[in-house]
C-alpha cells in the first residue's frame, strides 16, 4: 500500500484519503477518513456492505475538494478490505481494515527503567548516500552549511543501533523524520508537509518500521517526536485549506507572544491568552487550529495509526503547551485509552514547575483543567544543574540549586515520570554550557543516571562534542563523529578520539550499564540532603537495596562525616563504591576524592 496515497479507480479523479487504512479491534470504534479530489463536495458515498462496519456520517469543508467519512467498526468486525463508491463521480476505492499486532494495546511506554538518547538524524549518521538529494524535494543537501541537510537518514541509525544497546541505551527519540518539504532548513524536521510520509532523504516508511524491529530485537524502543501544534507552510493543505478556519488568524501570520504562563494565569487577558495559543511562531509554520473538529480528529488519528502502524513505545510532543488545551486533553485520553501503558512526554519549556507540572495526568488545577499528559520534561533541573555545576559554593549558589528545583517534586502528581536532561537539541551541549570541563561533565552524568526520572542524553555528549563558541542551532546540531564518510573521528570504533572523549566514553557507557543492573537506582525511593562542602548527597532506595550517592564538585578531597545519613545508615557497616569496585567501611567517616562520583552500594 502507498502511504499518503492517492487512488484513481474507474475515475478520472486522484483521490487521496488519510489515514491510508485502519485497524479492528481499537477502543474508539470509529474512524474519519480525509478524502481530497477535485470538486467532490456534495457528493454522495456509499459502503458496499461489509459485517459490523457502517458508514456513520459524511461531511463537507469550505473548499469544493475535500469530503470527511467517518466509518463505524464495530467489536465483531473482522480485517479485510472495504470498498467505498461514489456514483456521481464514477469512483470507487479499497479501504484496508488489518489485525492488531498481538498485544499492542498492552504495549508497555518508556519508563524511569530507560535511558533515552535524542538524536538528530540528518546530523548523526549517513547510511544511504543515494538519497541525500532527492529530485522531488526542495532542498537539496549542503552538508558544509550548518543550516542545510549532512545527509544523515534512518539507515545510519539503524546502522548504530548496536553501539547504542553496548552503551546501554534503551530508547530512542529522534528529532522529526516524516516529510520536510520545505525550500531552506529543513533538516531539523520540525515544518512537516506530509504527517503520515517519511521523508524521502531520510528513508522511507517501511524503512521506519525496519528501524523500530531492529530496536526492539536490541531492547531499544523508539519514541517518535510529534507536532501538534504547526505543519510547514508547503503542506499540501495550506494551499488548498480544508475548511476556512483550518488554520489560525485566518491563514495569515500573527506571532505568538511565548507567553506560556497566560495558559494557567487566572489574571489573564483574553487577548493574551488568544495570542499565545493560536499566534505562528514564524510564517513558514501555520499554527494549526485544533478547535476545528476534523483538524483535531485528523491530529488523534494520525498519532494513533504511527503508534499502531510502527510499533512505538512513546512520543515526545514538541511545543506542547502551544495548542489548544481542551484539543490536548482529548488527544492524550484517547491515545492513553488505546495505550493504557504507553507514555507521551510533552515539552513545556519553563524553569517554573508551578507551569510546567499544570500539564501532568493526576495535577488537581485550580481551574479545574484535567490532563492525561503521562511526562512532561523538567527544564527547571536542567537549568538548575547548569547553575550549580558552574557557580562557586554558598548558602544560596552551587548545589543547592539542584536541591531547590528536585525539592518543588511536591508539586508534580508523578516526578518519577519527568524526563530528565542536561542539554537537547534546542540548546548549548553540555560540554560548552560546561565551559570544556570533562570533570563537571562527567559530574552531570552522574546526576542524570543516578536520580529520579528517565534520562535523556543528547548524542554526542559521550565524546563531548561542543558547540563553542557558537549558539547556532546548526553548530549545536554538530555531525556524530564516524557517521559520515568524511570523517577522521569515529565514536562508534573509537577511532581518533583524544583522551578526554575516551574517557567520558567509558564514564557514560558505566553509568549506563550499572544504572541497568541495579533497579534502585530507576526507580528507588530518593531521599536528598542539603548540599554541604560543595557535595551533594542523595540515597536511592527499594526493599533492602540502597545506594548512597555523593557529587563532590569540590577541588579538594573531603572528608564526609557518616552520622548525617544516620536515618538509613544504622545498620549498615561496609559499602561497595559501585565505580571503582572498592570496599569501604562505614564508620565515622569516609574520603571522597575531589570532582568525583562515589556510589556507594550499601551492605548489611
Amino acid at each position: 500500500m502507498a502511504f499518503g496515497f492517492y487512488v484513481n479507480q474507474a475515475s478520472a479523479i486522484d483521490l487521496k484519503v488519510e489515514p491510508q487504512n485502519w485497524w479492528v479491534g481499537m477502543k474508539h470504534q470509529k474512524v474519519e477518513l480525509l478524502l481530497k479530489g477535485d470538486n467532490i463536495q456534495g457528493t454522495t458515498w456509499q459502503l458496499v456492505p461489509y459485517a459490523d462496519v457502517s458508514l456513520s456520517s459524511v461531511s463537507f469543508g469550505d473548499s469544493p475538494n475535500y469530503a470527511f467519512v467517518t466509518l463505524n467498526i464495530g467489536e465483531d468486525a473482522k480485517p479485510g478490505v472495504l470498498t467505498l463508491k461514489n456514483q456521481d463521480l464514477n469512483l470507487s476505492f479499497n479501504y484496508e481494515l488489518q489485525a492488531r499486532v498481538d498485544g499492542s494495546r498492552e504495549r508497555v511506554g518508556f519508563s524511569s527503567e530507560d535511558v533515552v538518547y535524542l538524536l538528530n538524524p540528518d546530523r548523526f549518521a549517513n547510511g544511504d548516500l543515494s538519497n541525500d538529494s532527492v529530485p522531488a524535494m526542495i532542498e537539496k543537501a549542503q552538508p558544509n552549511f550548518r543550516g542545510g541537510r549532512h545527509g544523515g537518514d534512518i539507515q545510519g541509525v539503524i546502522d548504530h543501533l548496536d553501539y547504542l544497546a553496548d552503551m546501554g541505551f534503551s530508547q530512542i527519540w529522534m528529532t522529526p523524520v516524516r516529510e520536510n518539504n520545505m525550500p531552506s532548513y529543513s533538516y531539523h524536521g520540525y515544518a512537516m508537509t506530509d504527517f503520515y510520509r517519511i521523508d524521502p532523504r531520510m528513508g522511507n516508511n517501511a524503512l521506519y518500521k525496519t528501524l523500530v524491529d531492529e530496536a526492539k530485537s536490541r531492547n531499544i524502543g523508539i519514541i517518535m517526536d510529534m507536532v501538534l501544534n504547526h505543519s510547514g507552510s508547503e503542506h499540501w493543505w495550506i494551499k488548498d485549506k480544508p475548511t476556512l478556519d483550518w488554520i489560525n488568524f485566518g491563514g495569515e501570520f500573527s506571532s505568538t507572544t511565548h507567553a506560556r504562563q497566560t495558559v494557567q494565569d487566572p489574571h489573564a487577558s483574553e487577548y493574551d491568552k488568544k495570542q499565545f495559543v493560536e499566534g505562528w511562531f514564524v510564517p513558514s509554520m501555520p499554527d494549526l487550529n485544533q478547535r476545528q473538529r476534523h483538524m483535531s480528529n485528523y491530529l488523534i488519528q494520525n498519532a494513533i495509526w504511527w503508534i499502531e502502524y510502527a510499533g512505538l513505545s512513546g512520543i515526545r510532543v514538541d511545543t506542547y503547551s502551544y495548542s489548544d488545551k481542551a484539543f490536548l486533553s482529548e488527544w492524550t485520553e484517547r491515545i492513553m485509552e488505546e495505550y493504557p501503558n504507553f507514555n507521551i512526554v510533552g515539552e513545556e519549556w519553563t524553569p517554573n514547575s508551578a507551569i510546567a507540572s499544570y500539564w501532568q495526568r493526576g495535577k488537581q488545577n485550580r481551574d479545574g483543567y484535567m490532563s492525561s499528559l503521562p511526562s512532561v520534561m523538567d527544564f527547571s533541573l536542567q537549568e538548575a544543574l547548569i547553575q550549580a555545576l558552574n557557580e562557586e559554593e554558598s548558602w544560596n549558589t552551587g548545589w543547592i540549586k539542584v536541591y531547590q528545583s528536585i525539592a518543588n517534586d511536591f508539586q508534580y502528581p508523578d516526578p518519577d515520570n519527568l524526563l530528565i536532561f542536561a542539554d537537547n537539541h534546542d540548546m548549548s551541549r553540555v560540554y560548552s554550557q560546561l565551559k570544556q570541563d570533562l570533570n563537571k561533565t562527567k559530574l552531570a552524568m552522574s546526576l542524570l543516571l543516578t536520580t529520579r526520572g528517565i534520562p535523556q542524553i543528547y548524542y554526542g555528549t559521550e565524546v563531548l562534542l561542543d558547540n563553542t563558541p557558537s549558539d547556532d542551532h546548526g553548530d549545536i546540531r554538530i555531525d556524530f563523529p564516524g557517521g559520515f564518510p568524511e570523517h577522521k573521528q569515529d565514536a562508534k570504533t573509537g577511532l581518533g578520539l583524544n583522551k578526554s572523549q575516551q574517557e567520558m566514553q567509558a564514564h557514560l557507557r558505566q553509568l549506563l550499564q550499572l544504572r541497568k543492573a541495579n533497579p534502585v537506582l530507576q526507580k528507588g525511593k530518593l531521599v536528598h540532603f542539603s548540599p554541604f562542602d560543595g557535595i551533594y548527597a542523595y540515597a536511592r532506595i527499594q526493599d533492602e537495596q540502597q545506594v548512597l550517592v555523593l557529587l563532590n564538585k569540590s577541588k579538594q578531597k573531603q572528608s564526609v562525616v557518616l552520622s548525617r545519613f544516620g536515618e538509613f545508615l544504622k545498620s549498615v557497616s561496609q559499602g561497595k563504591d559501585l565505580l571503582t569496585g572498592q570496599m569501604m567501611r562505614l564508620q565515622d567517616t569516609i574520603d571522597v576524592a575531589p570532582m568525583s562520583t562515589t556510589l556507594l552500594l550499601l551492605q548489611h
